[in-house]
């Protein structure tokens, strides 16, 4: 898979040019349909399944105060795109300039003049060009001027919820991580390197590896959760804490996420590892006392590995 940041003169670089459109937050279930219907389609006529997005998002340009924080990072989004069997992927820096580019200059001058696409791909609700006046029927309209056929898909459904990343940025601050699973495709992941923490954790027999969050990535609601931990390619549960550690910190701390892994043990500062959620097992909440604490995260692990018995 190649990333590039220019879409000049790609139609020189690459034949029978595929293209799909859109910010593809979350890389979740709709628009794997979508970036599939590229790689199908790209394949069938032996071309090249491309992706165009933006980086950064166009509200971090236009609106930074309702851009919300990010499903995924940019190289995160890029590697699931290239699991799925994308070829270029072009993440456009997106600029002031940019925004005035009016839908049909969109479509001549870069979809056409530069990049000479075969076909097009985008989602039922999809919008581009200066204030977003472009639409699928204004790509539809053009199609036969600008020699490309599209296709468009239609929205996907989990029972009656349709798929989007606003829907599971709500499911993730509400802590249902088990239904944004579900629209995502894959269980939700926070990812870091392991920091020293304040050791109370081996001090009081549950040794965590600790994790700074990143804000402009989305981390599911404060509270305690059963995880699936990667490390260097292997997978282990773990019980995992995301919050301000209110027992210790009463009046308020940094916002962080600490593991307990259930089946490892050894020294993994500096790594980075992967932390996926499988469930909410509760709130967080303060205890009186290092004891309660205590009692407490033993009732989480049991419940952890009850669902692994389970295979809930």
């Amino acid at each position: 898979m190649i990333v590039k940041n220019s879409f000049q003169g790609l139609k020189n670089k690459f034949r029978n040019i595929v293209v799909g459109l859109g910010n593809f937050d979350g890389v979740h279930i709709g628009h794997q349909k979508l970036i599939t219907k590229v790689v199908d389609t790209a394949r069938s006529i032996n071309g090249t399944a491309t992706i165009f997005t933006f980086n950064p998002h166009p509200l971090a340009v236009l609106d930074p105060k309702n851009d919300p924080p990010k499903l995924l990072s940019q190289q995160n989004k890029e590697k699931i795109m290239g699991k799925l069997g994308v070829d270029v992927i072009l993440s456009i820096p997106f600029n002031y300039q940019f925004a005035k580019i009016e839908p049909e200059d969109f479509i001549k001058k870069v979809l056409h003049q530069q990049m000479g696409v075969c076909d097009v791909v985008v989602g039922y609700n999809f919008s581009f060009g200066r204030k977003g006046r472009g639409t699928a029927d204004t790509l539809r309209q053009y199609a036969e001027k600008y020699r490309y056929t599209l296709h468009v898909i239609p929205p996907v459904t989990i029972g009656e919820q349709v798929v989007s990343s606003t829907v599971i940025r709500k499911m993730l601050l509400a802590g249902d991580v088990e239904t944004a699973a579900k629209l995502l495709g894959y269980l939700p992941f926070v990812q870091g390197v392991v920091v020293t923490g304040d050791r109370r954790g081996n001090a009081i027999g549950f040794p965590t590896a600790n994790i700074n969050l990143n804000s402009k990535t989305l981390a599911p609601a404060n509270g305690v959760y059963s995880v699936h931990v990667e490390i260097n390619g292997e997978t282990y549960l773990g019980v995992a804490n995301i919050g301000r550690k209110p027992t210790f910190n009463k009046t308020g701390g940094t916002r962080n996420l600490e593991v307990h892994l259930l089946d490892f043990s050894g020294n993994i500062y500096g790594q980075l590892i992967t932390v996926k959620f499988l469930r909410r097992l509760r709130s967080e909440q303060r205890f009186n006392s290092v004891n309660e604490l205590i009692c407490q995260i033993e009732q989480d692990i049991q419940m952890a590995l009850s669902h692994r018995q389970t295979g809930g």
